[in-house]
């Protein structure tokens, strides 16, 4: 049964084959181990790649005596989007496939919507895999993405890292992201939906001019080499960018130490002695880590301040939402005050993420209306509580940005120093607990080319 006739519409057979079982088994086997009888949620939107890759992962996991769960999410952008998001789930239900709707809440995005979306769904997508224990998320970027992707970033001006384009692998705190269709062509994925009688919906937003990624399909489409062109610069790129992964985490490892309280220091010496390519890379993955970002700043704006740290001054600079303070034989790397995240409220018992850099469970016996936000103005008066040693716990320039708990009367809580005025009861075996957990670590399970 369809929801909405206008949402099923009738499309024609594609000159293409289909993407066969067995070549999707070799697909997504790439990626093992997987846990047995896996339980795979897969992001599905109700597009041609997203429903494929849920019919083709439902017949994986189900030789292998597990299953997947389908997760839609709704950012209510447009009218329709609660619809689609319910055709998909009748569809789902006609295959015998577990579907839930993961839907937004908040203000509407008054800028950078692709992006802010983007964002969102991940955050939903993320956190419903970790309630449910599922381990692995699958996404269905494919080939012409890929495409997409690395034009879109030679436009933007990136290095080695940006040109591989997307990986086959990323891990978020005990979750494997997979994208296992990158080789794969949208119109191979609609052939097998034809051929199957499965139909899927159009997103009007994937037409339109106003985005940066549509005018670059757009060109794309225009002349078809061009994305067989990019996607062998992605390989080429990614070639080289797994071959620089090893040498970046040995340095990575002799030269950055991280600090739970959300900071980094660097050695200057090593960074100095570090080829142009390694250390660049180095100084973008620490600063976006220190700053809970999704990416790293620009290419020209790291290579920049790289050059600069060559020389021995002790000038101290900002970039990418961070603090860059050299030292006599160290740089320190902490975040930017005026760049963290607004308070957020969290409640007794309850978990929250701040800031792209904090994850914190609250003890449920904490007294409510209390809010995570940055330490701010407050740092010299903490300071002056804790007393003469304060200024040797922790660099000034950290104290700002340090994640603290405050009610209505003000600071509560600075969980990184211990510091914590007396709740109405005794802490409970469930007592606080912050964790830094960025939202990029600083070294991960490498690049992926699938």
């Amino acid at each position: 049964m369809e929801l909405d006739p206008s949402l099923a519409q009738a499309y024609p057979v594609i000159e293409a084959d289909p993407v066969t079982p067995s070549e999707f088994n070799s697909l997504l086997n790439a990626f093992a181990p997987f846990e047995p009888q896996p339980h795979l949620a897969v992001a599905v939107s109700g597009g041609s790649d997203s429903m494929a890759l849920t019919l083709l992962a439902q017949e994986w996991a189900a030789a292998r005596g597990g299953r997947i769960t389908a997760l839609t999410v709704d950012h209510g952008l447009r009218a329709a989007s609660a619809d689609e998001a319910v055709q998909v789930g009748l569809w789902c239900a006609k295959h015998g496939i577990a579907h839930a709707i993961l839907r937004r809440d908040g203000p509407a995005f008054k800028s950078g919507i692709q992006a802010a979306a983007r964002t969102a769904r991940y955050g939903l997508l993320e956190a419903w895999c970790r309630a449910e224990g599922v381990l692995h998320l699958l996404l269905a970027h494919q080939r012409d993405d890929q495409a997409e992707t690395v034009l879109m970033r030679w436009r933007r001006g990136s290095g080695i890292d940006g040109l591989a384009g997307m990986s086959g692998i990323v891990e978020r705190g005990g979750l494997r992201l997979l994208r296992p269709l990158l080789t794969v062509s949208r119109a191979r994925l609609r052939a097998g939906l034809t051929a199957g009688g499965q139909n899927w919906i159009d997103d009007p937003s994937n037409e339109n001019p106003a985005f940066t990624r549509v005018r670059l399909r757009n060109e794309i489409a225009g002349e078809h080499p061009t994305a067989e062109r990019l996607f062998g610069m992605a390989a080429r790129f990614g070639r080289a960018r797994a071959a620089l992964e090893p040498e970046f985490a040995r340095l990575a490892a002799r030269s950055v130490a991280l600090h739970p309280a959300g900071f980094a220091w660097v050695d200057h010496a090593a960074l100095k002695a570090a080829p142009a390519e390694i250390g660049a890379k180095l100084l973008a993955a620490t600063l976006t880590t220190v700053s809970g970002g999704d990416y790293p700043p620009r290419l020209e704006r790291v290579e920049r301040l790289f050059a600069e740290l060559q020389g021995s001054g002790p000038t101290a600079r900002t970039l990418g939402g961070c603090q860059v303070i050299p030292r006599s034989d160290r740089i320190l790397i902490c975040r930017e005050p005026r760049a963290v995240a607004a308070p957020m409220p969290v409640a007794p018992g309850g978990r929250v993420f701040w800031d792209g850099r904090f994850q914190l469970d609250l003890d449920p016996v904490a007294p409510a209306g209390l809010w995570l936000g940055a330490l701010g103005r407050d740092a010299t008066a903490i300071r002056q509580e804790i007393g003469k040693k304060a200024r040797d716990i922790l660099p000034g320039a950290v104290w700002p940005s340090l994640a603290v708990l405050r009610d209505a009367k003000g600071v509560v809580a600075v969980p990184t120093l211990e510091y914590l005025k007396c709740w109405p009861k005794e802490p409970s075996s469930g007592a606080s607990k912050l964790v830094f957990r960025p939202i990029r670590p600083l070294t991960s399970a490498g690049f992926r080319i699938v």
